[in-house]
């Protein structure tokens, strides 16, 4: 069971949604923690995501980061709503090494069209020393889910 600061329908429905992406399984990703406004997500360090050994590449920073904030910002939105990446930077601030990364995302300022969101990035070693090696802002763009 993923811990849930507090269970909503719309938490629910982002972990699915997330978690349903090829990319997100790709990165073997997973919900530590999630939350109204706030997401914690992890994956391992795999060696194909690593540009030298135990390093890994910012791509797969930039996607967990981009999956927690996004997420986070998700949780706020009503029933039948879905969002999406439009903008985001990441900065890197140390090499990724260890066993894992985490994520720990966050609402900065929701909005009806547009919610500003953040990450931070952490990687993990195998005493569970945290590092920070990046963080994350970005904006997502709120639409109303339609069926045909």
């Amino acid at each position: 069971m993923i811990p849930q600061l507090a269970a909503t329908p719309m938490t629910e429905y982002i972990q699915r949604a997330v978690l349903a992406m090829p990319m997100a399984q790709t990165l073997q990703l997973s919900f530590d923690a999630i939350g109204p406004g706030t997401t914690t997500l992890s994956a391992p360090v795999l060696d194909g995501w690593c540009f030298a050994p135990g390093q890994l590449q910012a791509t797969a920073l930039f996607a967990l980061a981009d999956f927690a904030a996004v997420g986070a910002a998700g949780t706020l939105l009503p029933a039948g709503w879905a969002n999406s990446t439009v903008d985001a930077t990441v900065k890197l601030l140390a090499p990724a090494r260890g066993c894992r990364i985490v994520a720990r995302g966050r609402v900065v300022q929701p909005g009806k069209t547009l919610s500003v969101c953040a990450a931070d990035v952490f990687s993990v070693d195998a005493a569970g020393q945290e590092l920070l090696c990046a963080t994350w802002l970005g904006t997502a763009r709120n639409f109303l889910l339609t069926t045909h």
